[in-house]
């Protein structure tokens, strides 16, 4: 027990701290950080995708509507449009969360796999003819950088079936 009062042995005690314990507790401290943020975005990944479910419930609740397919609908009465206008305008509000909380231009690794899903989802949104010619008007007053980046993709997938790759 004289250790105990011996100095050095304090000394020692310090400097096996301060170079094998504090570097450790740094290490796990940023650790549980990195967890805590993947844990966050998969949350928040989750709630779009439910976002998502939710709306094309909203598709299937309107089959006169024929939203899933690429052509535009012909022959809607204004009662129709109006409400093929407003399941658009939600479509790109859900569109515009995703960008906001998922999109950076260097994704890679798990970030990038749930962008993808979400880019998927609008070229195949922006193949269909209504939602394609309805653009201009359904992103004003949105994100700007959405906006580029939902037209961008539009043209792109507009073009691919206008013009067979």
């Amino acid at each position: 027990m004289n250790f105990l009062i011996n100095p050095d042995f304090w000394e020692t005690a310090s400097f096996v701290v301060t170079v094998f314990g504090l570097p450790f507790a740094i290490f796990l401290f940023l650790y549980e950080q990195r967890k805590e943020r993947d844990a966050e975005d998969e949350e928040a990944y989750q709630l779009l995708q439910n976002a998502y479910s939710d709306f094309l419930k909203i598709v299937l609740d309107n089959p006169d509507l024929q939203l899933r397919t690429t052509a535009k609908s012909s022959n809607l009465s204004d009662e129709q449009r109006e409400r093929m206008l407003i399941i658009f305008e939600m479509l790109i509000a859900l569109f515009e969360r995703a960008y906001i909380v998922s999109y950076e231009e260097d994704l890679s690794g798990v970030a990038l796999r749930r962008w993808n899903s979400w880019d998927d989802y609008m070229r195949e949104w922006c193949r269909r003819e209504d939602f394609y010619y309805l653009l201009p008007q359904l992103l004003r007053g949105e994100d700007p950088d959405f906006a580029t980046y939902i037209r961008r993709i539009a043209d792109e997938e507009q073009q691919g079936i206008l013009i067979p790759r």
